[in-house]
């Protein structure tokens, strides 16, 4: 379908292009970005005056909960939630039920959501088989399958020396692997150790076991040489050994969760259950040092950590409930607050939620690669247009997500998506 999206201002992060101009798009590709070439006759013209014409958002952790966990959320309405969102490309995590870790189920889940015509999805693989930390899986015929990478999910590694394995085959066919630091003994509580968690009578958990488990990647990654990406940083002392490590040029990248980004233990409140999540909110401090290490550049990206739960599963006690937020609705809102709240800019504002996260991505976006999180001419389509003046409420029975559980219920928005296009077409429109 041949699109002319019109007078919309134009912001591409990756080559800082902010300009009023008009988008092409033909046959999946953006074919002009400022004046329609000479001779071309859309099919669809959108109007984008007052609207921000931006790269689709690619949000690199989001749970589908298919296969296994459909009371919790279906692939159809998940996908929905992410174009309603302006997110054209997601990294979901292998924890589903099987696991992610044979080919037959990475070509099932793939194929199931390329036939709904959404968001593109890109799974990561099982690191070992079952999650089980034992026995390394076949990496390479996951990748063939369309694995991005290679995780455990929320189960750390107990084995240092499987983990050092993994990373030495990774590091030897270029493959990434991603992990979320957290020691698994001392990672077994259910609020951030502090003042808080001791007089609600909460099990805590301490910043060394972030810190611990990230000095043992991080070695090893010295030592193997393989990419690691480290999923959603919580504390001030982590952002400091992320920081310290890219100094020294070893290959991480990083990011942080919407949750951690706005959120501290104080928001617990007294057992709001919503507010159980992994890694558990933290300390205002360990906030602030998030929200600069963003800025900065120490933090690549902002994800939603999009993990729908069930109804029953959050109306119980805290220390029981099901940690877990739906976020891929609230990504771009959030992302924007922050932005300008912390006046790092609109550009800098987006580029963590677009082109960053597509830079993490890397080659493991195949034929993407080139142009994806960008807005260039011969590039591929995945368009998010949203008004930035229009204000919104935060109605948790209105998200298109089957989880309805979020800690911003109630809260105000600035930012609403007005339509998202993916590979040329029009994948969401706003009644």
């Amino acid at each position: 379908m041949k699109i002319l999206i019109r007078a919309g201002r134009v912001i591409d992060p990756a080559r800082n292009f902010d300009e009023i101009a008009d988008v092409a798009i033909a046959a999946g590709r953006i074919i002009s970005v400022g004046t329609a070439p000479e001779g071309f006759s859309p099919v669809r013209i959108i109007e984008a005056g007052g609207c921000i014409v931006a790269p689709g958002l690619v949000d690199l952790a989001v749970r589908l909960r298919e296969p296994g966990h459909e009371h919790e959320g279906m692939l159809e309405s998940e996908m929905a939630a992410a174009v309603a969102g302006g997110v054209t490309s997601l990294v979901c995590p292998p924890d589903t039920d099987p696991v992610l870790d044979e080919p037959g189920l990475v070509d099932m889940l793939k194929f199931r959501a390329e036939k709904l015509h959404q968001a593109r999805v890109f799974p990561l693989g099982a690191l070992t088989r079952g999650l089980q930390g034992e026995v390394l899986t076949e990496m390479a015929e996951l990748t063939e399958s369309g694995c991005v990478g290679f995780s455990q999910a929320e189960v750390p590694l107990q084995n240092t020396q499987v983990l050092q394995r993994a990373l030495q085959y990774a590091a030897t066919y270029g493959y990434s692997v991603w992990l979320r630091p957290q020691e698994y003994h001392l990672g077994q509580g259910v609020a951030a150790s502090g003042p808080l968690a001791t007089r609600l009578g909460l099990s805590g958990v301490p910043v060394a076991a972030e810190t611990i488990a990230l000095h043992t990647i991080l070695e090893l990654v010295r030592v193997t040489g393989a990419r690691v990406h480290l999923c959603r940083i919580s504390s001030a002392a982590g952002v400091a050994l992320v920081r310290a490590a890219k100094q020294q040029e070893l290959p991480v990248t990083c990011d942080v969760s919407i949750n951690s980004l706005h959120l501290t233990d104080v928001d617990i409140g007294y057992f709001d259950s919503r507010m159980r999540l992994t890694p558990p909110l933290r300390q205002q401090r360990d906030r602030d040092a998030l929200r600069q290490g963003l800025a900065d550049g120490t933090i690549d990206a902002l994800v939603s950590d999009h993990t729908p739960v069930d109804e029953d599963a959050k109306q119980i006690p805290f220390a029981e409930a099901e940690p877990g937020a739906t976020g891929l609705e609230l990504l771009l809102g959030l992302g924007l607050k922050w932005g300008q709240q912390d006046g790092v800019g609109l550009v800098r504002a987006l580029a963590v939620l677009t082109c960053e996260p597509a830079r993490v991505l890397g080659s493991a976006l195949g034929t993407l690669q080139a142009s994806a999180g960008h807005l260039v001419d011969g590039g591929v389509a995945d368009v998010c247009i949203f008004d930035p003046q229009a204000t919104w409420t935060v109605e948790p029975a209105r998200l298109r997500s089957q989880g309805r559980h979020t800690p911003f219920g109630g809260h105000q928005l600035q930012g609403q998506v007005r339509c998202t296009i993916v590979g040329g077409q029009v994948a969401y429109e706003a009644m």
